[in-house]
């Protein structure tokens, strides 16, 4: 990758980490308020926000100068569904910490303590230009219930916490719950009876026969509040459809991951605001509720008016381990399939921030300085990120590999 392209010039004695002050000159600047770029633009970026885009803008002394060449600037990308933080070596169980069991299973489970930003699958994200991620918990011994997912922000650092509690995660169908709950109507019947649990009043004692105990009753009833979605692991079209009837229902938010065959319910899931964050690179199925997986999935519900984020890009290994580059190479196959490049580039900025975090991810004067600079297109697997932004901050783009690659390579690493 192209790394060396965007050039960092100190105009003055560089002020401290705590403050920085940061001008982006000569971007090509997707703001994702347009459908097209600020040609030519100039970022100013102080005290973590983002104070002005300006085409040709002056820049103040005293800051430090990112010079883009013309090469475009986004906001910071966000997976829309990964475990990062969560796994670092599939095969190593000391290292896992998706799921829960026994006790300490189902909707209280919240997988935010577990968060490890010293992981290398974090900084090999940072990398590629990913700057936000949901990071979701695997189905547990509590069907449907896998628990409470966090959005991370992949600062440097052992906290990569953004906000914990961000969803509830349920799985529904694939043969998650086979020894739990058999048939699917039987997942949704649990799914139901829970949230009907936790409408009960707070005084309301907790029976023999109950679901939930009280903790689990305290984390569902933020679902029931509107203040956590309810995200429904899934991919066939009836369990699409039901998840839709659910959120008209009960009044609550719901979110698929997953929905391989979302585009057969695009006008219920339109009707019902049903966002969906898929994998816009599968195109074969995996199980026998994927039957209808096809790659311009992403393009049929975006035209219904879905919102659409992207994530699980690559499978149960690519989306951890290649969470960033797999994410740009899927959402150049979604535009491959008749998604616009912008629509394409929403999909892994300000839609996952919209649906997970509730906060625009512009490029806009006020808002969160988490930028790329970009060495070509970041559609393009073979560009990279030359310079990445994270709460107003200039953060590495080095990784273990890269520094490995410097240590015995060090003639194939561009100077």
């Amino acid at each position: 990758m192209k790394r060396a392209l965007a050039m960092v010039a100190l105009v003055a004695a560089p002020l401290p980490a705590a403050a920085q002050s940061i001008a982006i000159v000569h971007a090509k600047a997707w703001t994702m308020l347009a459908d097209a770029p600020v040609e030519n633009a100039t970022i100013l970026i102080a005290d973590g926000r983002i104070v002005s885009v300006k085409t040709g803008g002056a820049v103040p002394a005293g800051v430090t100068v990112i010079d883009a060449a013309g090469q475009p600037v986004t906001p910071g990308l966000m997976n829309g569904a990964t475990q990062i933080g969560l796994t670092e070596v599939s095969s190593a169980q000391d290292t896992r910490d998706t799921v829960a069991t026994g006790r300490a299973s189902g909707p209280s489970f919240d997988v935010s303590y577990a968060l490890n930003g010293n992981s290398t699958l974090v900084e090999l994200a940072r990398a590629d230009g990913v700057t936000r991620a949901l990071s979701f918990p695997g189905a547990s011994e509590t069907a449907p219930f896998s628990g409470q997912a966090s959005t991370v922000r992949l600062r440097p650092g052992v906290d990569i916490l953004d906000h914990a509690r961000a969803a509830m995660v349920a799985v529904i169908g694939g043969g998650a719950w086979d020894k739990a709950a058999g048939s699917r109507a039987g997942q949704w019947g649990l799914l139901r009876a829970s949230l009907d649990e936790a409408r009960l009043p707070a005084t309301s004692p907790v029976g023999d026969d109950a679901l939930l105990n009280r903790r689990d009753v305290a984390a569902v009833r933020q679902v029931l509040a509107g203040a956590m979605p309810l995200a429904i692991v899934t991919h066939r079209e009836s369990d699409i459809r039901q998840a839709a009837k659910l959120a008209q229902e009960y009044r609550i938010k719901v979110v698929i991951i997953g929905g391989s065959e979302a585009w057969r319910a695009a006008d219920a899931l339109a009707a019902a605001h049903v966002a969906v964050v898929l994998d816009p690179e599968a195109n074969m199925p995996a199980t026998f509720d994927q039957i209808g997986t096809r790659q311009d999935n992403a393009a049929i519900l975006t035209r219904a008016g879905v919102t659409v984020a992207f994530g699980l890009v690559g499978g149960a290994l690519e989306q951890n381990y290649n969470a960033g580059l797999v994410l740009r190479e899927g959402a150049g196959i979604a535009v491959a399939n008749g998604l616009t490049y912008i629509q394409a580039l929403r999909a892994v900025t300000v839609n996952p921030a919209a649906i997970w975090a509730g906060r625009p991810a512009t490029i806009a004067p006020g808002g969160a300085a988490d930028l790329v600079v970009w060495d070509g297109d970041p559609l393009e697997p073979s560009s990279g990120a030359a310079a990445v932004i994270i709460e107003g901050r200039q953060v590495p783009v080095t990784t273990r590999q890269s520094a490995l690659q410097q240590r015995y390579a060090p003639l194939a690493v561009a100077p």
